[in-house]
């Protein structure tokens, strides 16, 4: 692992440092602080002349600061003459805006792509995009890897009963599929309606769901309004109970009250976002799991120049 280099921005150093431990090695030291007026103010303590460099950074809340400080990052790695960059982010913010849907809109997903290639990176290493073509949106090489193997697990040794896989939308339903061949589950699909960028109206369920426990899984829970109303959805269908995982705990707005009000049994997430002080809803506590194992185990074939094909998105 000689010539390698990770660093952290402040949006997630707990995850930087379990990825380091898992690689052997330490974090690259550098001073993150503001000036008076509140722009950032970054300094390398360590050298990356001709190094190998990851920069780890979740664009999760506050999700401009931490843009702006992962892009400054990246600047300040170029300028200090790293032989390679690759940006780690275990969430990528603006993913939801990945397209043109009605007239007057931006594409908010390729402006950001545009800006961390700007900058300076070399290469992306992500976990769970929102969509899967985002990838497209860069001109570097993209790793998208797949948090499903590490939820699985988890699945299999905790869920003993007859699941079945519910995907809370239809463009969930590839990500549905994956779980239930790797669960041996039969799956049904929600058949949902977006009016707003914060409320999802559910209509019908296809599939039978009836005596039967409920695993939702999905890319992310944001205001939580999709999985809450599912949940009710198939409760009323006959559900015995209802697990939703999620890759990205970005919990904002009314999520946590939504959840504790919602027939949601369980929760588990992974720890691409922080929780900071949301750790439970209505008594039940949220359940992490760890991609730092997954994380480190790509950067570690990403800087050996091996193949990292087996831990993609198929």
């Amino acid at each position: 692992m000689n010539g390698l280099k990770v660093f952290s921005g402040t949006s997630n150093p707990a995850l930087a440092r379990k990825i380091a431990q898992y690689l052997g090695t330490s974090l690259g030291r550098a001073r993150i602080d503001e000036f008076p007026d509140g722009e950032i103010n970054l300094k390398l303590d360590d050298d990356v002349r001709g190094r190998d460099v990851f920069v780890l950074q979740s664009t999760c809340l506050p999700v401009n600061r931490n843009l702006m400080e992962l892009l400054i990052f990246i600047d300040c790695l170029r300028r200090a003459s790293a032989r390679r960059i690759t940006a780690v982010l275990p969430y990528f913010g603006y993913a939801r805006q990945d397209r043109k849907d009605e007239g007057r809109v931006p594409i908010s997903a390729k402006l950001v792509a545009n800006l961390i290639v700007q900058a300076g990176a070399h290469r992306i290493l992500t976990i769970d995009l929102h969509a899967a073509q985002i990838q497209g949106f860069f001109d570097i090489p993209v790793d998208h890897l797949l948090a499903e193997p590490v939820f699985s697990s988890h699945f299999q040794k905790t869920i003993q009963e007859e699941v079945v896989l519910v995907s809370p939308d239809v463009g969930n339903v590839k990500r549905a599929r994956i779980y239930a061949q790797h669960l041996e589950s039969d799956i049904a699909i929600i058949d949902k309606r977006r009016v707003s960028g914060s409320e999802a109206v559910v209509q019908n369920i296809i599939g039978d769901v009836r005596d039967k426990s409920v695993l939702m899984v999905d890319d992310m829970v944001a205001t939580a309004g999709t999985i809450c109303e599912a949940a009710k959805l198939v409760k009323g269908f006959g559900a015995k109970r209802v697990i939703v995982g999620a890759t990205h705990p970005v919990l904002c707005g009314p999520a946590i009250e939504r959840l504790a009000a919602a027939p949601v049994d369980g929760l588990v997430v992974a720890d691409t976002v922080p929780l900071n002080d949301k750790t439970s809803f209505g008594g039940k506590t949220i359940e992490v799991l760890t991609v730092s194992e997954l994380l480190g185990e790509a950067i570690r074939r990403i800087h050996r120049d091996e193949s990292v094909s087996s831990l993609f998105l198929k």
